[in-house]
């Protein structure tokens, strides 16, 4: 069983396509790799190229493989309502929410951030936070650093936190927030654009195993990729890099991410085959 935690339906190119049309290949990608369930997390923007979450929720019904973590805006580049989120996370139209710190010029332990923090745990949802590098060049990667979180998960020890990306580059400051904090996990996506280089892969790996080591066991890390960001097939061949026992390896590619996010319609199956040669 795989479980990408973290892919998009946001156009990021200057070729115009539409949002049926990114949710189509998503599900040929799904397809071709063998994923079995797949979080896709909307922006904090809302515009032609960045579908709004009620859009996103109505495509991915087609589809139940998919599951929606919603992109929230603090500072209105997307429609915000709390209670229309509270409404989404009532009917299960959400899985999770999703803040976006650096994008947003925020630090993640501003009070602006409360209300979505108390949201996530009334209705036992994880937050997932972005963290480290940006993909925008006008973002502010100071409020993305990884270590704002520790001081989020000690005032909030009920709320399940997930930070995007490993802190990239801060991998040992991520590993330090991880270790210390119980409630505190970290998904593996976005840390290439597209392909990953050989000697790249090399080094990748070398940073997902020392925070596997420090953090003295697998269970604080989630598969995700960051389609289509970064392709799938790079990534499923750098898990299989890591030469990680069976039980670690399921761990990583879906049992974490089945205990942080308590989806009941996560459905557990036999591992699909799979093609990683792309």
């Amino acid at each position: 069983m795989i479980i990408d935690c973290h892919v998009h339906l946001n156009n990021y190119t200057e070729e115009p396509t539409t949002l049926e049309q990114r949710f189509q290949r998503m599900q040929a990608q799904l397809d071709k790799y063998g994923i079995d369930h797949a979080f896709v997390i909307t922006s904090y923007a809302a515009h032609d190229k960045r579908p709004s979450v009620d859009e996103v929720i109505k495509v991915c019904r087609q589809d139940p493989r998919l599951h929606v973590v919603e992109g929230v805006s603090l500072y209105g580049k997307a429609p915000f309502s709390l209670q229309a989120i509270e409404e989404r996370l009532r009917r299960r139209d959400i899985i999770a929410l999703k803040l976006y710190p650096g994008y947003e010029y925020y630090y993640p332990t501003d009070k602006i951030c409360r209300p979505i923090y108390e949201l996530a745990i009334e209705y036992d949802v994880p937050v997932m936070v972005h963290t480290g590098d940006c993909y925008n060049p006008k973002a502010k990667v100071k409020y993305a650093h990884p270590l704002h979180l520790d001081e989020v998960a000690v005032d909030y020890p009920e709320l399940r936190i997930v930070m995007a990306h490993l802190g990239n580059p801060w991998f040992r400051d991520t590993a330090e927030v991880i270790y210390k904090n119980s409630n505190v996990y970290a998904d593996i996506s976005g840390l290439v654009l597209g392909d990953i280089a050989e000697n790249f892969e090399a080094w990748l790996k070398q940073q997902v195993r020392e925070i596997i080591q420090f953090a003295g066991e697998p269970d604080k890390l989630l598969y995700g990729t960051d389609w289509p960001i970064v392709n799938m097939g790079p990534y499923l061949k750098l898990m299989d890099s890591l030469d990680l026992d069976p039980e670690a390896r399921e761990k990583l590619l879906w049992k974490n991410t089945v205990r942080v996010f308590k989806h009941p319609n996560i459905e557990v199956a036999s591992p699909t085959r799979r093609e990683v040669n792309a």
